[in-house]
C-alpha cells in the first residue's frame, strides 16, 4: 500500500506579518533554515519507495510559488489542486480523497505545509 502525502498549502499569510503576508505566506518563507517550510515538507516525503507522488492542495494565488518550489527540488510527479478560496482542512482532505477515489490501496497522509517537524 502506498502513502500519498497530501500537503495543505492554502494559508492566507496574515498571522506573522510583516514576514508572512498574502502574497508570500509563511509556508513559502525560510523561517527555519535555508529553505521554506513548504520545501522542507516536500523533501520529507520525497522518497518514492515510501511515498506516492504528493498531492498539493493550495491557494490559486500561490500557484507560481508552489511550482517554483517543486522545480527547485526536481519534483515532477506532484498533483496540484488549486482552491479559488480557502475552505479549511476538512474540505481539502475531502477533495484529495475524491481525486484518488479510483486508486486502490492508497492511504492519504494529510499534513500542513507551514509547521516545523524536526523528527
Amino acid at each position: 500500500m502506498k502513502i500519498r502525502p497530501v500537503i495543505l498549502s492554502g494559508g492566507a499569510g496574515t498571522r506573522l506579518w510583516p514576514v508572512s503576508r498574502q502574497s508570500l505566506p509563511k509556508q513559502f518563507v525560510p523561517l527555519v533554515g535555508e529553505e521554506s517550510l513548504f520545501m522542507a515538507r516536500l523533501r520529507a516525503v520525497a522518497d518514492r519507495s515510501l511515498f506516492a507522488a504528493p498531492l498539493i492542495v493550495g491557494n490559486a494565488a500561490h500557484k507560481f510559488l508552489i511550482l517554483e518550489s517543486l522545480e527547485r527540488l526536481g519534483i515532477t510527479d506532484a498533483t496540484i489542486l488549486l482552491e479559488p478560496m480557502g475552505r479549511n482542512t476538512a474540505a481539502a482532505a475531502m477533495v484529495a480523497a475524491y481525486a484518488d477515489e479510483k486508486t486502490e490501496d492508497i492511504l492519504h497522509l494529510v499534513m500542513p505545509s507551514d509547521h516545523v517537524i524536526t523528527d
